[in-house]
């Protein structure tokens, strides 16, 4: 399953269901569109005009007015000054051959569009909160797939289009009784009693390409003899990958310059013609985990730590497992 698969099927039941009128050869360059950069497109049937194919979704470099749209609508949502300005790269950018090239003297303008991408990803879609609602969120959802048959309809586009938020109130407010630890769940969410963050580590870089994602029972696998015993629905682990939208890779490599208006010459740059202060690593993986119980926080935090001495021969992490604040409540008490 894959989000721009559905969305072509989307187009192709809104068009079926309400009787849009629309030409069978334009239909097939929308749902092209789509997919043009994931893993279903099929570029050997772009017989022409092949940059069309990468203003909304670009398959080649990553650089697509849905990074220009969501990069400063959310910035400027969250309050984040967002110095990219993609005025300079439409109003300079020019199609040469069949790809879309940018002046060589846009090349800094380019790479802030890829690090504030990253910024963003790391304050904001990845923050520790963020993450762990996202996570209980998902158990949530996973709780109540059977009761509201959640999984059966993410494959038909006439009931998929109904999979709303509206879903997160059908849960709160439903009597069912095998809703109830879904129920538990999003009153957590709304009291804020979310899963607490135990600690996270950077992978080294030397590491970064064979690495594989670290699951609860690795956690629950280092456990050193304590007075309790981890079970895997007690912990939760988030794997954050963020890169510059190519992996390892850097994605300014993909992109061809020009001088100025009067050459046909394209060329890429590389970093170093540039500046020596452009990073070399294009990627980071993170490994946080949560203890999705309070009083268990401590004995996840320390099974994670063993986790990374035996995994790296040291504590990878950079700052202490922090301690959970005294509530008003108990503040109180001690007055």
């Amino acid at each position: 399953w894959s989000h721009e698969d559905m969305s072509t099927r989307m187009v192709e039941y809104i068009v079926d269901e309400h009787n849009v009128e629309i030409d069978g050869e334009m239909l097939k360059k929308v749902k092209e569109m789509i997919v043009a950069s994931s893993e279903h497109a099929s570029p050997c049937s772009i017989k022409e005009k092949r940059f069309l194919y990468d203003i909304v979704a670009n398959g080649r470099n990553g650089i697509d007015v849905d990074k220009f749209d969501y990069i400063v609508r959310d910035s400027r949502a969250c309050g984040l000054g967002c110095s990219f300005q993609f005025e300079r790269l439409l109003q300079t950018m020019r199609v040469m051959g069949d790809e879309i090239c940018y002046r060589a003297k846009e090349y800094l303008t380019i790479h802030k569009l890829f690090i504030t991408r990253a910024d963003l990803h790391r304050t904001v879609y990845t923050h520790a909160k963020v993450k762990a609602i996202e996570l209980m969120m998902v158990d949530a959802l996973l709780k109540a797939n059977n009761p509201l048959r959640i999984a059966s309809c993410v494959h038909e586009p006439a009931e998929f289009w109904k999979l709303d938020d509206t879903i997160i109130k059908t849960i709160e407010t439903s009597e069912n009784p095998e809703l109830r630890e879904s129920r538990d769940l999003m009153l957590r969410i709304r009291r804020r009693d979310l899963y607490q963050f135990c600690n996270e580590f950077a992978v080294p870089r030397d590491m970064l390409e064979h690495f594989k994602d670290i699951t609860a029972q690795d956690i629950i696998c280092s456990q050193v003899s304590g007075g309790v015993t981890l079970k895997e629905e007690d912990i939760a682990v988030s794997n954050i990958r963020i890169d510059l939208t190519r992996g390892t890779n850097n994605p300014l490599q993909s992109i061809r310059f020009f001088q100025d208006y009067d050459s046909d010459e394209k060329f890429s740059i590389q970093d170093e013609r540039i500046s020596h202060l452009l990073p070399g690593c294009c990627q980071d993986k993170i490994v946080r985990v949560y203890s999705k119980k309070p009083e268990l926080v401590t004995a996840v935090s320390e099974a994670f730590e063993n986790l990374q001495l035996k995994t790296f021969g040291r504590k990878a992490q950079v700052h202490a497992t922090p301690k959970k604040k005294k509530s008003r409540t108990q503040m109180k008490s001690l007055v």
